[in-house]
Formats: structure tokens, sequence, C-alpha cells
């Protein structure tokens, strides 16, 4: 019997070797060998040959509000996965909270999955969530099967999702790493967000004053001192603050199990170049200086910085006022972030290689997929994105498949088509169009 039903042949593959000319074999939705570029085509099998353009691994996001069920005129997975499908991205791993009811009980992770069995277009994982009153439903959803639990550290902006305090938080994560669970946080104190200006208003400046980065680094330095206390697994959600990576490095150091992402728009864009009024791009924390951005980029190079998600938060048009102070905070960016990233990257020096890292590689082995995820390798699921690294397009709004098409990078010509994905070796998407939903639900491996 043949070890390959579907042969792809390109000149730039991205291996866990490198990237090389290859030919990639696939059977049963898997990888089953990576051989030399001119290797034969076995017996029965089909050859796709994407000439000159780049496989890589399909991108595994592990931070996604799909806001499905209870707001799905904010997004739904029949929408989210088609964006994420569009833009390279095979899996995603859902957030607890903007869906009604919130993934903090069995029962809640159930309805959840309900929904999105037959609307997604690619894998989908789940988050649950760590509430101050939901202690005893940790153990019952980490066997359940989420990801792992997420934890704002100040008010999250939707009441049925509150915020764990000091106490709060110490109760949860000895309860979560008593099972070897991960607790995954948004870092930012309440204390220091209360004690900064509030000002409404349509000004950007007053909007960042109102996120100062103390906020964060606060909350982190907490965050690390529990973990280190616990034994505990934590993972620091969205870095902005630049001022928080040397207490972050010097804790990796010392061993404690800190992880860290931040996200395209914090690596992309920048604070002065945000209109006032402009609530696309308003997003908590905030969008911060240029020089910020050089030392996020640093510590990604540096492995600092672990990996780089989109936090896609999208939300309805008339919800982004020009008030900064009432607008939704959230910026969607799931169909954009490999090409937003790689743009970036590249103008920055680094490779293709560095943004499969971040985007796939890395995230995989956050959630435990990575035997499966986030590698041309055989054994691997054939997840696959297809990219013309060269070729520019200008971003449409109306070309989008969020939902609501609101996103910060209108307007902006970016680096990368992305020509087809593909998902356990079947083309889900290619030049817009695509198949039925392919994707299955997935659980944490015990």
């Amino acid at each position: 019997m043949s070890d390959a039903e579907l042969v792809l042949r390109s000149t730039r593959v991205i291996t866990p070797e490198g990237t090389r000319a290859a030919s990639v074999a696939v059977a049963g939705g898997r990888i089953t060998a990576v051989r030399a570029y001119d290797a034969p085509v076995p017996e029965g099998a089909r050859l796709e040959d994407l000439g000159d353009d780049v496989l890589l691994p399909g991108l595994v996001d592990t931070h996604v509000h799909v806001n499905d069920p209870g707001r799905t005129e904010w997004e739904g997975f029949w929408t989210a996965t088609r964006a994420a499908a569009a833009g390279g991205i095979t899996t995603l791993v859902d957030m607890p909270l903007n869906s009604l009811p919130p993934t903090t009980t069995v029962d809640h992770l159930r309805t959840k999955q309900a929904v999105a069995a037959d609307k997604a277009h690619i894998d989908v994982g789940f988050w649950g969530g760590a509430l101050p009153d939901n202690v005893k439903d940790l153990r019952p959803l980490h066997e359940a099967g989420v990801f792992g639990f997420k934890a704002f550290l100040s008010p999250s902006g939707v009441d049925e999702f509150p915020h764990l305090d000091q106490d709060g938080l110490a109760r949860s994560l000895a309860e979560i790493s008593s099972f070897g669970g991960l607790l995954i946080v948004h870092a930012e104190d309440p204390h220091h967000l209360q004690a900064a200006p509030q000002q409404g208003g349509p000004r950007y400046a007053d909007f960042l004053a109102s996120r100062p980065r103390d906020a964060e680094d606060t909350a982190i330095a907490q965050l690390i001192a529990q973990a280190k206390r616990l034994d505990a697994r934590v993972h620091v959600l969205h870095l902005s603050s630049s001022d928080a990576l040397p207490l972050i490095a010097e804790a990796k150091a010392e061993g404690v199990r800190v992880t860290v992402e931040t996200c395209p728009h914090y690596l992309t864009l920048t604070a002065e170049e945000v209109p006032d009024g402009a609530s696309e791009f308003k997003c908590c924390p905030p969008i911060r200086e240029s020089a910020n951005q050089d030392l996020l980029w640093q510590a990604l190079a540096d492995g600092t910085i672990d990996c780089v998600v989109t936090d896609h938060s999208p939300s309805t048009a008339d919800l982004k006022t020009d008030d900064f102070a009432t607008a939704w905070g959230g910026i969607s960016g799931l169909q954009l972030s490999l090409s937003a990233v790689w743009t970036a990257a590249r103008a920055r020096g680094h490779s293709l290689e560095d943004v499969v890292r971040w985007m796939s590689t890395r995230t995989s082995e956050l959630v435990g997929l990575d035997a499966r995820k986030g590698a041309i390798a055989p054994g691997h699921d054939a997840d696959f994105a297809v990219l013309a690294p060269d070729e520019t397009f200008t971003v449409d709004p109306a070309a989008l498949q969020h939902r609501n098409r609101v996103t910060a990078y209108a307007g902006r010509t970016l680096s990368g088509v992305v020509r087809s994905t593909w998902l356990r070796g079947e083309r889900i998407v290619a030049n817009g169009e695509f198949t039925a939903p392919k994707g299955r639900l997935l659980t944490r491996t015990p």
C-alpha cells in the first residue's frame, strides 16, 4: 500500500530542520514523509506542484474570542474559522468569555462544543475560565479536555466574567497546579488602572494614559511571584509593556514556569499613528509607542517572548464609537495576522522560519499539540498554508471573512498572500473559495 495519497511539492518547504526544496507525502490526513524535491511520486498519488510558493505548517492561534453562542452577532464559529482559514490558520483555541454562557463549567463547555461542531472550518479547541466562584469546576473542566484556564486580574469588560483578586488568584492557581494545568492571565493591576487618569473622549493619548505600563508590570510581577511559590505553570497574555521584559527574563532564568505571548497589533501598529477617534485601534492593554515596539521585537528574537497570537476580539461596528473610554476594546486580526507579522518581520531582518516558530511551533507547544500540529514532519497532521511571500495586497475591509469588517489594518499594504490552506490533507480554501466545514473539535491530550 502506498504511503501517499497526495504529494505537495515546493522549492521552499519550511521544516523543523530549515527551509528546503521538498516533496511532502500525505496519507490518511497525516504527513507520512518529507522527501527530496525530485523524489518519484508514488503510484496513485495526486501531485500538487506549488512552484516557488512557500509551504509552511498551518498556523495555530491560541488566543481567539469567537463569542459564540450568545454574542454571535459579534462573530461566531462559522465566520471566525473562515477568516482564520483564509489567513493560513488551521487551528484555534477559543477564549472562554464574550460567549453566553462563558466556558466556566463542564455544562457550559458542552454547550459551546455543540454550537461549534458543524460550523468549524478549521480545528477548534477551548480554554476554560477561572472565576472567583468556580474553583470547584476547574478540575472537571480539565478532565473534560480544556487546554487551560483564562483569568483576568482586572475587570474583563463583561459582567459574567469577573476578575480574580490576589487571594482568588492564589486559590485558583493552587488548584490548577494540583493537577498540572496551565493558567493564562490578562495581567493588568486594577489599582494602577484606577489611579491612572481616566478621561473620556476621542484622543488616543488620553486612552493610552489610562492604561499605563506599570499596571501590566505590577500584575506580571505578582503573577510570577505566585507561580514561583507554587511551582505552577502560567502564561502571560498579550504582552504590551516592554518594561516587564527584564522581570520576565529573570524569572525564566530562575526556572519559573512562565511563558509569554504578544500580538500582531503590538508588533505592527504604534501609538504615534493612531488617529484620534479611531477606536478600531483600541485594545487592552493598549498599542504603545514605537520605541516600546522595538523592544518587543528584540524580546521575540531572544526568546523572552515565546509566541505571537491574534487576540482576535471583534464586536459589532456600533460598539466602536469615537470615544476611547466607552468603545469596545478589541482588534480583529484573524485573517490578516500572518501577512501583518511577516510584513514587519521581514523589514526587521527576520525569516519566515522565525514567523512559523512564533505563530505555529511555539503555540502548538503551549497547548500540548506539538505532536500533531505546528511542523511539517512525519506523523503530524497535514495542515498547511501556501504563501506567496513577496506578493503584496492592500487591505480592503470588504474582502475580509470576519462577521464585522472593522479593522485597524484598513488601507495598509501587506506582504504575503495566502494562496491556499489545507487541513489534514484537504484544501479548505483557495483563492477565496471555501469547502464545507472540515474542522474537528480538539481536547487536551491527557
